[in-house]
C-alpha cells in the first residue's frame, strides 16, 4: 500500500513514494515523474530529507579510510516468518509482524498512526500476538535462543493498541513472560491489567482465513478448556532477532570468529572485544539486546577504543569556532517562528499551515515558516541562515518537548550569530496534538496559543553567560566489585588518577561467592587477576574498609571524604562513578533459618564447589524461584535467578547424574544465549514445574518412621494435583536487592533512587549510565540486577561517559541560575533550606546577612523563588516578567472583557 497522503508531499510532482509491505516496512523510489530528471532544476526532496538521504549528484565511488581501532555495530535484522510458512504470513493478509504493527502505530506510518488492517483498510476490533515466532524453535529455520525483547516490546504494542482504541479486545498467547529489565515486571502488570486484555500461556498453530471476512482462526489449549478455536481480526506474530544477513562476509572482512548462532563472539571476560585485537563490538551484534543495553555497551566500546588508543590523544581533536556574537540586546525583538510538522506527530492533529499564517499576525514576529522535521540537520541549518537572512534576535520553535532537543536549537542559536539564551520552545506535541489527536481544529487553536505564549515570553528573554569552570582530571569509583574495579582501571589505563573506595576489607563484592558462570567462565581466577591489576596500578589509590563522611562539589570539581585505615582522607576529583553494587535478600519463608537443609542458591554454589556432601549426594534437590521479588515488597525481576539456578542444576547432575533436581518456577527467564543451557537441564532430565503466585509452594519439616522429612509440595500445573516431594536440599532463589547504604550515597551525591532502591538513571533508554547529576555515572548492579557480562558492558560504558568529562579541560554550566537581589532580601533563610544542592548560604554585608547563589552549584530547579517571601531570588531565563507575559498571552485582555461581559450580561 502506498503511504499516498503524507509521502506524496515531499516532492513538487509527487515523484517521492514510500511503500509499506509485509516484507520491507519503508521503501522510498523516485518515477518518472520528478522534475529534476527532466530540466534539473527541482530540489525539493532533497530540501525535506530529514537524513540526506537523496544526492542526486551522487555517484559511487571507494574511500580507504586509515584507523587505528574499529567498533562494530551492524546491529540485527528481524526474523522472517516467511522461512518456514506456518503462520501464514505472506499467505494470509490479515497476519502481520510486530515490526509491520509497529509501522502501523506510528506517525509517520502508512495511516498516520491509525490502526487499519491490510485486507480492507478498517479497524481491527480483535486482535492476537503471537510470542516466540523465530526464537525459542530448534527446528529448522527458527533460532534456539530466546531474542530477549519481544515480550516487552509486545506489552508496548498492546498498551498502544488500547491507547489508540479502548474497546478493541488484545490477546497475547505466550510461553513465559520474559519482563526482566529494570520496572519491565511493573510494565507486564500495566498491560496484563488492562480491560479486554488477556494473557494465554499455550503454545499456538493458526488454523484458516475465513474467506468472507479475511479473519483469522487461531487454535490453542488450556487448562481449563482443553483446544480452543478462536477467530481475531488481525494476528500479529512477535518476531525475534537475527544477527546481521551479510555477516559471514563481516567474518572474512575483518576477521573474527562468531558463536554458533551467527552473532560475534566475546571474549569471556569482556563482551566488547572480538577476537581480533583492535576490533571492538556493540550492540545487538554482541546478542539480542535492548536499547538501554545497546546505549551500554556502546558507550564500553568509545572507552575500550580510548584504552587502545590512548596513544594518540588529543592530537586529532578540534575544537569548534562560532561566528561571534551579535549584541542585540538593545534591538526591538525581531522573532523568527519555526513550526514544526513532526513528521505527522504534530502535523496529522495540528493545522501546520493556519498555525503559520497566525503567527504571522503576531506582534514582533517578522518571519515564520513551517518545517517538516525541525530537528533535522537541513532544518536547523534553516534556521541558522534566517537568523542572519531575516536579521532575527529571537527564535521560537514550535515542536516537541525542549527535554531532548532544547541544546541543539541553542546550537542553531549560536551559529546564527545570536545569545543561545534568546531562544523558547513552544510544546505542541506532548502538550498538545498528542492529547488531542481527535479534537483537530481544538488542537489547532491551542497550537496557536501555545506559540503565541511562547512569542510573549521571547520578547523578554535577556542573554545570558554559561560559566566556565576547569576540570580537575581525576576520578571517584566509589565501590570494589567487578563493576567499579573495571571501570577505574579504564579510566587510569587512559591516563587519569583514580581512587576507588570499597566499604569492606577486601576487594571483589558479591562476585567473592561466585565461582562460575553459566558459559563457564572461572569468576574466582578472573576476579583475582582484575584485584591484581587495580592494586599494581600505579594510577589507582584503593581505600578499603572505607566509609564516606562528606559529598560536596559540582561537576568538575568534587570534593570526598572518606574514612578508612588511612584515617580520614579529602579527595578532590572531577567525576564519579556509582558502582556499590547490591546485596542478597535473606529469606524469611520456607524454614529458611530454622533448618540447615534449607540454603539460598548461592549458598548451593559454595557447598558445590567445596564438594560438600550433604548436598552432592542428595537423592532430591528442589530450587524455589523468585523468593523474596515479584510479590507487593518487590515488584520487580532479579534477571539473574533463573540462569544461577540452571548453572547450579547442571553441576548437580555433572557430578551425580542420577540426583533428581526439581526446579519450581514461575517464568523461566533465561534470554539471549541462556537457553541453550536451559534446553540442556530439561534435556538432561531436570524437571520444571510451574507455580502461580496464587499457589505457592508449601514446606514443612515432618517425621515420618521416625525419620525427618523436608517436604515440598507444590500443584502440577498438567496434571492439576498436588505433587509431594522430600527434599534432601531445598535451595531459594534469592531476590537480589538494592544494599541499605544506598539511601546515604543518593544524599551525598545528590543522585536519585528508584521505587525499588536501586540507582535511577537520567534516561531509561538514552541515559542508562548517567544521572541527573552532572558529572556522576552509574554501573553494575547498584543500577540493577544483572548477569558479569552486563555488567562488564555498563562499567566500561560509565568509563566511557566518566571520560567525556575528564578529557576536557573545562566543563560549561547553564546560565539560567537563581540571583538575589540584595536589596530585597530580609535574611530570613528560607530559600537556603528549600535548596536541595547547597547552593545558596549568607554572606555578611553592611545591611547585615543577605543569601548568596553559588551559581555552579544552582540547578535552577527554582524551588528558592517560590519559597522567597520577598521576591528577592529570582531565576534568570525564568523570570516573572517572562512568565507574566506568558500568562497575559494565554488570556488577553481584550477576550477576558469580552467573557466578563458576556458573563455580567447573562447575569
Amino acid at each position: 500500500m502506498v503511504d499516498d497522503k503524507f509521502n506524496q508531499s515531499l516532492a513538487t510532482n509527487k515523484a517521492v513514494h514510500i511503500f509499506y509491505s509485509q516484507a520491507v516496512p519503508l521503501i522510498p523510489y523516485i518515477d518518472d515523474n520528478c522534475l529534476y530528471l527532466k530540466d534539473k532544476k527541482c530540489f525539493a526532496c532533497v530540501g525535506v530529507c530529514k537524513n540526506e538521504a537523496i544526492d542526486l549528484h551522487q555517484t559511487e565511488e571507494e574511500i580507504e579510510i586509515k584507523v587505528g581501532a574499529i567498533i562494530l555495530s551492524p546491529g540485527l535484522e528481524p526474523f522472517d516468518p516467511r522461512v518456514r510458512g506456518d503462520y501464514g504470513y505472506g499467505m494470509m493478509e490479515n497476519v502481520v509482524t510486530s515490526m509491520d504493527f509497529e509501522r502501523l502505530l506510528c506517525a509517520t506510518g502508512p495511516h498516520e498512526g491509525v490502526v487499519l488492517r491490510p485486507s480492507d483498510n478498517k479497524h481491527p476490533s480483535k486482535i492476537a500476538w503471537i510470542q516466540c515466532v523465530g526464537s525459542r524453535q530448534v527446528i529448522e529455520g527458527g533460532n534456539s535462543y530466546c531474542s530477549g525483547v519481544c515480550c516487552t516490546y509486545t506489552q508496548k504494542q498492546v498498551i498502544l493498541t488500547k491507547d489508540h482504541n479502548a474497546e478493541a479486545e488484545c490477546t497475547v498467547f505466550h510461553n513465559d513472560i520474559r519482563s526482566f529489565g529494570k520496572d519491565f515486571e511493573r510494565y507486564y502488570q500495566r498491560a496484563e491489567q488492562l480491560s479486554g486484555t488477556r494473557f494465554i500461556r499455550s503454545y499456538v498453530s493458526i488454523g484458516k482465513e475465513i474467506p468472507e471476512s479475511k479473519n483469522v482462526t487461531i487454535k490453542y489449549a488450556t487448562a481449563d478448556d482443553g483446544v480452543k478455536e478462536e477467530e481475531f481480526d488481525l494476528v500479529v506474530l512477535s518476531v525475534g532477532l537475527n544477527p546481521p544477513g551479510d555477516v559471514e562476509e563481516w567474518t572474512d572482512t575483518y576477521g573474527i570468529e562468531l558463536n554458533s548462532h551467527g552473532f560475534c563472539k566475546p571474549n569471556p571476560v569482556n563482551p566488547i572485544e572480538t577476537s581480533r585485537t583492535g576490533i571492538f563490538v556493540s550492540g545487538a551484534f554482541q546478542g539480542p539486546m535492548d536499547i538501554p543495553e545497546a546505549v551500554m555497551s556502546a558507550s564500553g566500546a568509545g572507552s575500550n577504543c580510548g584504552e587502545f588508543l590512548d596513544y594518540r590523544r588529543g592530537k586529532l581533536a578540534k575544537e569548534r569556532i562560532y561566528p561571534e556574537e551579535r549584541d542585540v540586546s538593545q534591538e526591538e525583538p525581531r522573532i523568527g517562528v519555526f513550526v514544526c510538522h513532526c513528521g505527522a506527530n504534530i502535523g496529522r492533529t495540528v493545522d501546520v499551515p493556519s498555525t503559520v499564517e497566525y503567527v504571522k499576525t503576531l506582534p514582533n514576529v517578522v518571519y515564520a515558516q513551517e518545517q517538516l522535521f525541525s530537528c533535522a540537520t537541513n532544518s536547523a541549518q534553516e534556521i541558522t541562515d534566517m537568523i542572519k537572512e531575516k536579521g532575527l534576535n529571537r527564535v521560537v520553535v514550535a515542536a516537541c518537548s525542549p527535554r531532548t532537543l532544547e541544546p541543539l536549537f541553542w546550537d542553531t542559536c549560536r551559529e546564527g550569530g545570536i545569545n543561545q539564551y534568546y531562544f523558547d520552545m513552544a510544546n505542541i506535541r506532548e502538550h498538545d496534538s498528542w492529547v488531542h489527536s481527535k479534537e483537530k481544529e481544538e488542537a489547532t487553536q491551542k497550537a496557536k496559543d501555545i506559540t503565541r505564549m511562547s512569542v510573549a515570553r521571547a520578547c523578554h528573554l535577556e542573554p545570558l553567560r554559561e560559566i566556565d569552570l576547569p576540570v580537575n582530571k581525576t576520578a571517584l569509583v566509589v565501590g570494589g566489585g567487578i563493576a567499579g574495579m573495571t571501570s577505574a582501571l579504564s579510566i587510569a589505563n587512559q591516563g587519569h588518577e583514580v581512587s576507588l573506595v570499597e566499604k569492606d576489607i577486601d576487594l571483589g563484592g558479591m562476585a567473592k561467592r561466585i565461582h562460575s558462570t553459566l558459559e563457564g567462565l572461572d569468576v574466582q581466577a578472573y576476579l583475582r587477576d582484575l584485584v591484581r591489576k587495580v592494586h599494581q596500578h600505579q594510577l589507582i589509590h584503593t581505600y578499603t574498609d572505607a566509609t564516606i563522611t562528606e559529598a560536596t562539589g559540582y561537576v568538575g570539581n568534587f570534593v570526598t571524604k572518606v574514612k578508612s585505615e588511612r584515617g580520614v582522607t579529602e579527595i578532590k576529583h572531577g567525576a564519579t562513578v556509582i558502582a556499590v553494587g547490591a546485596d542478597v535478600y535473606e529469606p524469611t519463608e520456607y524454614l529458611y533459618g530454622e533448618d540447615d537443609r534449607v540454603i539460598t542458591h548461592l549458598e548451593l554454589e559454595e557447598k558445590i564447589t567445596k564438594g560438600d556432601e550433604s548436598v552432592i549426594n542428595s537423592r532430591n534437590v528442589v530450587m524455589i524461584q523468585c523468593v523474596g521479588c515479584r510479590n507487593e515488597d518487590r515488584n520487580y525481576c532479579s534477571r539473574i535467578c533463573c540462569s544461577e539456578s540452571v548453572k547450579n542444576a547442571l553441576k548437580l547432575k555433572e557430578i551425580n547424574p542420577e540426583m533428581n533436581v526439581y526446579i519450581l518456577f514461575r517464568d523461566i527467564r533465561t534470554y539471549g544465549f541462556k537457553e541453550d543451557y536451559y534446553r540442556e537441564a530439561a534435556d538432561k532430565d531436570v524437571k520444571f514445574i510451574r507455580w502461580e503466585p496464587e499457589d505457592k509452594p508449601q514446606v514443612e519439616a515432618i517425621e515420618e518412621g521416625g525419620q525427618p522429612i523436608l517436604r515440598v509440595t507444590v500443584t502440577e500445573p498438567i496434571l492439576g494435583q498436588k505433587l509431594a516431594i522430600d527434599a534432601d536440599s531445598l535451595v531459594l532463589a534469592a531476590a537480589v536487592i538494592a544494599p541499605a547504604g544506598n539511601g546515604e550515597i543518593s544524599q551525598s551525591f545528590k543522585v536519585s533512587l528508584g521505587p525499588d532502591d536501586f540507582f535511577k538513571e537520567a534516561h531509561v533508554k538514552l541515559k542508562p549510565v548517567d544521572f541527573a547529576a552532572d558529572g556522576v555515572f552509574l554501573c553494575g548492579t547498584a543500577h540493577y540486577p544483572k548477569h558479569i557480562p552486563e555488567t562488564i558492558n555498563q562499567a566500561y560504558g560509565a568509563a566511557g561517559r566518566a571520560l567525556t568529562l575528564l578529557s576536557h579541560d573545562i566543563v560549561t554550566v547553564s546560565g539560567s541560575v537563581c540571583d538575589v537581589k540584595e536589596k530585597k532580601c530580609i535574611g530570613c533563610g528560607a530559600c537556603i533550606s528549600a535548596c536541595t544542592y547547597g547552593a545558596i548560604e549568607f554572606q555578611k554585608t553592611k545591611q547585615g546577612k543577605k543569601a548568596v547563589v553559588n551559581p555552579v552549584l544552582c540547578k535552577g530547579d527554582g524551588l528558592c523563588n517560590v519559597k522567597c517571601p520577598t521576591g528577592a531570588i529570582y531565576l534568570k531565563h525564568f523570570t516573572d516578567e517572562e512568565l507574566e507575559s506568558q500568562i497575559d498571552a494565554a488570556n488577553p485582555e481584550e477576550e477576558m472583557l469580552q467573557e466578563i461581559d458576556a458573563a455580567v450580561g447573562d447575569g
